[in-house]
């Protein structure tokens, strides 16, 4: 009984102030939203990337990474500014409106507060995830030097997007509380899709 009245700490404290501010707010399922659709996005995006230098006959690890990278970061930053400006606007509306019929400025209650986190969540969610994601298939071209060859790289880099894409499936069926593997399948599909499109365009 003597533990339970123990004050909790700084961090235990932070953690609970963010999970009272969701409850006011109701970002979480927003994030996961942002999470599943811009980490999708930027596995596809950087399959793009891989098969546009493929078929441009880039030969080269450090190029691809190159331009990889630049991309990723490009997607980031897209997608925490943009999610930043909409949910910005979009607290901010709702907000003047319940200041509107309280006739109170809530800037500095909970629910002015909670608004504020739920924009830097939600920005952090859109901004990292499809950064994150698209590293992730860039990995095997980091390994390209004990690889050996540059094709094997390029192979490893489309087979861990369509991992990355299974994965991505099963926790969409998580969320809705289908079946996993169905759902990692349609998400795999996409990326075969991106895939063989690119093939068949004739930039070779």
């Amino acid at each position: 009984m003597a533990d339970l009245d123990k004050p909790r700490g700084p961090l235990a404290q932070r953690i609970d102030r963010v999970r009272e501010y969701e409850r006011i707010a109701g970002f979480l399922k927003i994030a996961r939203r942002a999470l599943a659709n811009n980490a999708f996005d930027g596995v596809l995006t950087m399959i793009g990337v891989l098969m546009g230098n493929y078929l441009g006959q880039v030969r080269s690890a450090s190029t691809v990474i190159q331009i990889g990278i630049a991309t990723s970061i490009s997607i980031g930053v897209s997608g925490l500014w943009g999610a930043y400006l909409a949910e910005s606007a979009e607290r901010g509306r709702e907000l003047a409106e319940l200041e509107r019929i309280s006739l109170t400025d809530l800037g500095e209650t909970k629910i002015g507060r909670a608004s504020r986190v739920a924009v830097v969540v939600v920005s952090l969610v859109d901004g990292l995830s499809p950064l994150i994601s698209s590293l992730i298939v860039l990995i095997p071209m980091f390994l390209a030097p004990w690889i050996g060859d540059i094709l094997i790289s390029y192979v490893l880099c489309l087979v861990t997007g369509l991992v990355c894409l299974f994965g991505l499936g099963m926790f969409l069926g998580h969320i809705s509380g289908r079946r996993l593997v169905g759902y990692g399948l349609r998400t795999v599909v996409a990326g075969v899709v991106a895939i063989v499109i690119n093939a068949l365009l004739p930039l070779g």
